[in-house]
């Protein structure tokens, strides 16, 4: 438990939760009071934290729907499925082992955690955090992350992988992955967030959502290759109606994900759901302009892209920048990843759904220039942590290094993983399973009651 608290309570960087502190001055009938040597219920921040809970779980059937509706008609069911296992799959590993992985004291050299009350979650029946509110919910609110990331590496190889090598990557790439990056970056002795002077900056999942979900996509798209008939062959979206419905779901699932990072209920909070919607809004407008002055016109797959890609880019920042560097941001990430599409074309690989394109891409940049627009309370915050000797170019610098440690383990271990995978239970369909679409081939259904369809 001291090791979830400690993270909570550390630095306007990452988990700003002062809530427990807070939850004191409360009126008596916003706690409830636990019992000796036990901190308060804060009942407003838990009642917040189960709403983030919630929204953050809401994301997964919405990534569902943008992703579904992004593919060909003969795999929209194969690839809704892909978010709809991660939510099984995941869910019992967190609850079993990846929990206690996440926020357990460092073992194997720090490596990843180890906490035996955490197993099964054995141990927290009746714990309640410094921040108010019950460590299950905490739990459950981090597991929604651990949910959420490895479906949305299937975007990269959309279309052409079995429902059964897919089942398999994701659970131990949770394990060997997500895991040790999650308690790298957010528990107190993960040697990222101790990173430097006051450690690296991940308010919300930058490097361990976005980042390891993009390039671990972009490192299977290369090695499992194209989809057949790509790109000489069209492959047009069968549902642009519900991509967008979808990325409404994750527009409104983000503000529990990046605000309900605050693990408080109140100011910390309001700044991060402030920012997310700033920063998606300045996305979808960016987007639009750039399609308008290089297309000529609009598209609704570039407003989706735009929206994501200001969403993505805020992530690591939500806790540290004001509405006017979350403006900047959103706009800096639709160019960016706009011009990064490009990169696919010209190199050739196959990244079905822009997972690294958009996450990949943007949580980088989110996560490098979030230095450039940190609020001036946080900056003095941070300067009186360390003796005064924080500097902007010295947070860069450890940004960085967080993101460099990022990339290249999640490159090195989801590369031997996809290999590993390929060669045991396979991972690339046969060509006359993607050729009949993984609706018929693997799950004996189509998803509109239609056949003969792409």
């Amino acid at each position: 438990m001291e090791n979830i608290e400690a993270g909570c309570s550390r630095g306007n960087g990452r988990w700003l939760a002062a809530a427990g502190a807070v939850g004191l001055l409360l009126l008596p009938a916003a706690t409830i009071w636990a019992g000796e040597g036990q901190p308060a219920i804060d009942t407003g921040t838990t009642a917040w934290m189960l709403t983030s809970t919630a929204l953050v779980l809401l994301m997964v059937p919405g990534l569902a729907m943008f992703y579904g509706g992004l593919v060909r008609t003969k795999n929209v069911l194969g690839t809704m499925m892909h978010s709809f296992a991660a939510m099984g799959i995941i869910g019992l590993l967190w609850v079993v082992f990846g929990y206690s992985m996440s926020f357990g004291k460092s073992i194997l050299g720090g490596w990843c955690g180890w906490n035996t009350d955490y197993f099964m979650l054995q141990g927290i029946d009746d714990v309640i955090l410094d921040a108010g509110v019950p460590e299950y919910v905490f739990a459950m609110f981090q597991g929604k992350f651990a949910i959420i990331t490895p479906a949305l590496i299937a975007g990269a190889f959309a279309e052409r992988v079995s429902f059964r090598g897919y089942c398999v990557y994701i659970a131990i790439w949770t394990i060997l992955v997500y895991n040790p990056l999650c308690h790298w970056v957010w528990a107190a002795d993960g040697w990222i967030f101790n990173l430097g002077a006051d450690g690296a900056i991940d308010f919300a999942g930058g490097t361990v959502v976005h980042i390891s979900a993009g390039v671990s996509g972009l490192v299977a798209a290369f090695y499992l290759g194209c989809r057949r008939g790509y790109p000489k062959t069209a492959m047009h979206p069968n549902n642009l109606v519900m991509t967008l419905m979808g990325a409404g779901l994750l527009w409104v699932g983000w503000f529990g994900f990046n605000a309900g990072s605050a693990v408080s209920s109140g100011l910390d909070t309001a700044r991060a759901l402030t920012v997310t919607q700033v920063a998606a809004a300045a996305g979808a407008v960016a987007w639009m302009i750039i399609e308008a002055v290089h297309l000529g016109k609009a598209t609704t797959l570039g407003i989706v892209s735009g929206i994501l890609s200001g969403l993505v880019v805020i992530t690591p920042a939500a806790g540290v920048v004001k509405p006017g560097g979350a403006i900047v941001m959103g706009m800096a990430a639709s160019l960016v990843c706009y011009l990064g599409l490009f990169l696919k074309e010209k190199l050739g690989y196959d990244d079905s759904l822009d997972a690294f394109g958009i996450h990949g891409v943007a949580g980088i940049l989110g996560a490098m220039i979030l230095v450039f627009f940190i609020r001036d309370s946080w900056m003095h915050d941070a300067a009186a942590n360390v003796g005064g000797s924080w500097s902007v170019m010295q947070q860069f610098m450890v940004q960085f290094k967080a993101v460099a440690a990022t990339i290249l383990y999640t490159v090195v271990v989801s590369g031997i993983l996809v290999v590993l995978v390929d060669k045991t239970v396979g991972f690339r369909l046969s060509e006359s399973d993607e050729k009949s679409g993984m609706d018929h081939a693997l799950h004996g259904e189509h998803g509109y009651g239609l056949t003969n369809l792409n």
